[in-house]
């Protein structure tokens, strides 16, 4: 682990973290649990970070829960870590100073669905899945898609986004207003279901990304669309990277609205012919998919036929049958584990970075280039509507000299996106694994500003300490 990472952070005195669990037990029954076992799941990480538990784990079922545990933990000064699913990828629901993880998978209800306003107010414990599966019978679908089936409170704070961002948008573009839980247990509320408003500083989108170092998302106000007519995805291989990226380009700039456009470059399409049993031709690949009308859709996919031609694409073909689309999509949402078998008993760090789309291309290719030179594997798949990719780095965790390696590789490829215009990391977020690279990107005073704020919402850090920015010495 980075030493940064743990700077000016210290563990509660035990007296103070024996009384913290006293007094939650006291207040939440056999709803607090202390077995290594739960405590382990609640630590798990996908990084090479170290695994760090909580000391403690609440199951809350309401708001209220979630405030006499803030409450409870600011009085002893014991950090409070907030747990959705567990998808995170760089580190966010470590503990790297101990304290009470908030379990919010029971806060799970869908509070009000407003269709004609095209919104709906839910718990954080709301996975994507379950919110779909809820509004179908009403036409209706919440489009932000990160792939795992993520809790929705999960998803705002770290802003995360998917495959669907190049048509919807992100996280940030699909909050309404919060209702967040303070440092001192007191609500925030960040807004209304009005489309637009004016009214003072923008707290919501503040508590969006902010990885639960400021405040626990407590309910959610969120857009909804409505179901398409007609659905059609679609597949092209190409000859090369930079083909598939001028394709994306000149399909973008001519205004051609693509719901889904994934790139999988050949290293990742060999991995998803293994494991999906696909037989796709192993060179790049774009995996597209179109929304609208069964008119629409038909002179969408002629469009984007005509520009992959041009720039060296194959055959294209598309279907708008539900268990072909299904099969495509699965394969790409599955890539993560068809990179794990490649090498079984191998380490796998998914990270990534996002550029501008102009950049892509060279960025991707680089990285490429890098990964030859350093005799390493890591299939890339990217959302190149946006510019975001990501590398699913391969190592044998036993291996020193490939592990030092794969270190190389993950900063490099991170100074290459920075340099180009681009950012550390396009939807995993900052977490602990991606800290030594925010000042580089923001700059010094940036950093500062984020202190500050902090400070004035999080006095004692007690919210999710050591995320995002090293702790300060907040802890006494």
């Amino acid at each position: 682990m980075d030493p940064s990472i743990a700077h000016d952070l210290k563990r509660p005195e035990p007296q103070a973290l024996q009384s913290t669990i006293e007094a939650l037990a006291a207040r939440f029954g056999n709803r607090l649990v202390t077995s290594q076992a739960v405590r382990d799941q609640h630590a798990h990480t996908t990084t090479w970070l170290a695994s760090q538990p909580p000391d403690a784990v609440v199951m809350a079922q309401e708001t209220s829960d979630i405030q006499d545990v803030v409450r409870i933990c600011a009085r002893h000064r014991v950090p409070v870590i907030a747990f959705g699913t567990g998808t995170s990828l760089e580190g966010q629901v470590n503990a790297p100073a101990g304290g009470v993880c908030i379990d919010l998978r029971d806060m799970n209800s869908v509070l009000e669905v407003h269709a004609e306003d095209l919104d709906c107010v839910i718990q954080p414990g709301v996975t994507r899945k379950a919110l779909n599966e809820h509004l179908r019978d009403r036409g209706l679908f919440f489009p932000i898609d990160p792939g795992a089936d993520a809790s929705i409170g999960g998803m705002a704070s770290t802003r995360a986004s998917g495959t669907n961002a190049v048509r919807y948008g992100t996280m940030r573009d699909n909050v309404l207003a919060l209702k967040v839980v303070r440092a001192d247990g007191e609500i925030i509320t960040t807004g209304t279901r009005a489309k637009k408003s004016s009214a003072g500083y923008d707290l919501t989108h503040l508590f969006v990304g902010a990885e639960g170092t400021l405040g626990i998302i407590c309910e959610l106000t969120i857009k909804l669309r409505g179901i398409p007519d007609t659905i059609a995805a679609a597949a092209c291989s190409f000859e090369s990277v930079q083909g598939a990226c001028q394709a994306t380009i000149l399909a973008i700039q001519t205004g051609i609205p693509v719901a889904r456009l994934e790139l999988l470059n050949a290293a990742q399409v060999r991995a998803c012919n293994a494991y999906s049993k696909l037989s796709l031709p192993e060179t790049p690949l774009l995996l597209l998919e179109f929304h609208g009308s069964e008119n629409d859709v038909a002179e969408q996919s002629k469009n984007f036929s005509e520009i992959a031609r041009e720039c060296g694409g194959g055959d294209f073909s598309w279907t708008t049958k539900p268990e072909d689309r299904t099969r495509l999509w699965q394969a790409r949402h599955d890539a993560y584990w068809a990179v794990k078998s490649l090498r079984p008993g191998s380490g796998v760090v998914a990270t990534d970075v996002c550029v501008p789309i102009s950049r892509l291309a060279d960025c991707v290719a680089e990285t490429e280039e890098d990964l030859r030179r350093l005799n390493l594997m890591s299939p890339i798949v990217g959302h190149v509507g946006d510019g975001n990719f990501h590398c699913s780095l391969l190592c044998d965790v036993d291996d020193p000299d490939e592990m030092a390696r794969g270190e190389d590789f993950m900063h490099r490829l991170v100074e290459r996106a920075q340099a180009m215009g681009g950012t550390c990391t396009g939807e995993h977020g900052i977490g602990q694994g991606k800290q030594k690279y925010l000042k580089a990107e923001l700059g010094p005073e940036a950093i500062d500003a984020m202190r500050a704020l902090k400070h004035a919402l999080d006095p004692y850090n007690i919210l999710n300490p050591g995320k995002i920015l090293p702790a300060t010495g907040g802890m006494s």
